[in-house]
């Protein structure tokens, strides 16, 4: 793809998520004027405490970053988190750029580039295993709640979720033992073979891709699955209060199950690639969830929409200032011995 084409894809995909976003309050039954109203109503203390959230939230996911790539201070992964998240949120398919982002960046930290390939795979490993157990979370809470009265409807849900945590179990058993591991690649090509002749070229793709994964991931794992799992673990339920967190600042009234079944379904909308991290598509999801949930229109769209501000929006000039700051950084350090540097990581 043309610099021109993905220019105009990501401007039609910018376009459609502000349109997604100005047409969530019409999409629940609200107008923007009773939005306007619920937001005049917070006060300096809940936004203060909110942005206090936000902040716990990104730093936790230090963490995460850190156990991954030996050697990284917190405060550089507070900036490659930042900057790669508001790459994410401005072009559609924004992972390979943030990827580029991060690669640039950790070089320029003295990181080699083997391990920060290790530490992209590992953290990507992570977040996928994350967003198979947010919904098998959501639903368990659901079910716990009683909110699933069709028994049809709740052994489905329990199915599903037993199935997804059986996924996980088993992605963490093959990342762990080599044994594990080929006897996943094994199962994965007998599925391949099953596929109609013209999709079995994937046989070459898949075969041997979870042992290969293991073999390059292996050191990382052994001393850094505890740090990567509890700030993983962490990220989350920071994100889920933050969540919570909008919607008593709004004086909406939900219990905690359909709050974790309501930040699941928001966390698995934003994969959604037709627009950055899924804004206006996961937006609409939440605000529509929680209007089913008994929350009202006004104080449901309202939540909603501060919410997206803490998880999307202000993500894009916090990442600015980060890439502003190591790039000023990287130019000093060009510019002559005496400038300031940053502390290559000892190999």
């Amino acid at each position: 793809m043309s610099k021109q084409a993905r220019l105009v894809l990501s401007a039609v995909s910018l376009l459609g998520a502000a349109a997604l976003l100005i047409a969530l309050p019409y999409v629940v039954g609200v107008n923007w004027e009773e939005i306007v109203t619920e937001f005049g109503r917070l006060s300096t203390m809940e936004i203060a405490l909110l942005t206090l959230l936000w902040l716990a939230g990104l730093s936790a996911y230090t963490f995460v970053l850190t156990s991954s790539l030996p050697g990284l201070t917190h405060r550089h992964a507070f900036m490659l988190n930042a900057v790669g998240s508001a790459v994410s949120n401005l072009l559609p398919f924004g992972g390979a750029a943030g990827v580029a982002v991060t690669f640039a960046m950790a070089r320029g930290w003295g990181h080699r580039n083997a391990a920060i390939a290790v530490s992209t795979l590992v953290t990507g490993v992570w977040n996928v295993l994350s967003r198979l157990l947010l919904p098998a979370v959501g639903i368990a809470a659901l079910l716990i709640a009683g909110e699933l009265p069709d028994r049809r409807l709740a052994a489905m849900a329990a199915f599903a979720a037993g199935a997804l945590v059986g996924i996980v179990g088993l992605l963490v058993l093959a990342l762990r033992s080599e044994v594990a591991a080929r006897a996943v690649d094994r199962w994965l090509r007998g599925v391949v073979l099953r596929l109609p002749l013209r999709l079995r070229g994937l046989t070459s793709r898949v075969d041997g891709a979870m042992l290969d994964m293991r073999n390059k991931t292996v050191g990382v794992l052994r001393g850094g699955w505890q740090g990567l799992t509890a700030g993983m673990a962490a990220y989350l339920l920071l994100q889920a209060l933050l969540l919570k967190g909008c919607l008593c600042a709004v004086a909406a009234e939900i219990g905690l199950a359909e709050v974790v079944a309501v930040f699941a379904i928001n966390r698995m909308l934003t994969t959604a690639v037709i627009t950055p991290s899924g804004a206006g598509i996961s937006e609409t999801g939440t605000a529509a969830l929680l209007v089913h949930f008994g929350v009202p229109a006004a104080p449901a769209a309202t939540a909603t929409i501060l919410y997206c501000f803490y998880t999307y929006a202000i993500e894009i000039p916090a990442g600015g200032l980060a890439w502003a700051g190591w790039s000023l950084r990287s130019r000093l350090k060009k510019s002559g011995p005496s400038s300031p540097s940053w502390t290559l990581v000892k190999k």
